[in-house]
């Protein structure tokens, strides 16, 4: 494979050629495509001073046996511009490489390797019949607190009790804050109701009481299609 270093309207130094050499390492873009005929570097420059940043262009042309690849980039100098050609380069090459050895390992399969490669299939014996698996046995249920969990989980339940004394709203703030908790749950000295404090934002608090409504509680507690009384 030749490599073939050209100036379009710029003349191209021989240290530079030989840089073009030792970038391209014709080696690994063998090992890439293996059908490269040729590769054309050819560098270009922009005479105008307010894109100095992109006054060096390398274009690289990548001809083989299959589909032409290109890549190109520009910067402050040559040197810069043939090293993110050369990586864009690099990076189509091993997108092609890859293309076409997924294609070559794709393969037809077998009935016995159905199952293997299709999630569900049923299994087949040396014989081709279907082999019924068992079924599974049944999960085990255990309950936590007052819920019923299937098997080892996932739901995790942690249970704590505390025994509290009724205390006033400023009471509940202060043991937030020397427990450093963001709500405090608590017995309303008041109403002897449960109640709960929270910080919101900054030094501002916020607190929920929670009352009971006996009519509701009754409802809730009364035997579903009970009989009426006469």
């Amino acid at each position: 494979m030749d490599i073939v270093v050209k100036g379009r309207k710029t003349e191209v130094p021989e240290r530079f050629r030989k840089h073009v050499a030792e970038k391209l390492k014709l080696e690994k873009i063998q090992k890439l495509d293996g059908k490269v005929i040729s590769l054309d570097v050819e560098v270009s420059k922009e005479p105008n001073p307010r894109q100095a940043d992109r006054s060096d262009r390398v274009e690289i042309t990548l001809h083989s046996r299959g589909p032409v690849i290109r890549a190109e980039a520009a910067a402050s100098d040559p040197y810069a511009a043939l090293d993110l050609a050369a990586d864009k380069l690099e990076a189509r090459l091993r997108k092609q490489h890859d293309k076409r050895y997924t294609r070559r390992g794709a393969r037809r399969i077998s009935a016995a390797e159905v199952a293997d490669h299709v999630p569900g299939a049923a299994t087949l014996n040396g014989n081709g019949s279907v082999v019924h698996e068992e079924e599974p046995e049944a999960v085990p249920t255990k309950k936590i607190g007052s819920l019923e969990v299937k098997g080892d989980g996932p739901l995790v339940v942690r249970e704590k009790t505390h025994v509290a004394s009724p205390m006033t709203l400023d009471q509940a703030l202060y043991e937030m804050e020397l427990v450093g908790h963001d709500f405090y749950l608590f017995v309303d000295s008041e109403t002897k109701e449960p109640s709960v404090v929270y910080r919101r934002h900054a030094y501002d608090y916020g607190v929920i009481h929670l009352s009971t409504d006996p009519m509701v509680a009754k409802a809730q507690q009364a035997p579903a299609g009970g009989a009426l009384g006469g």
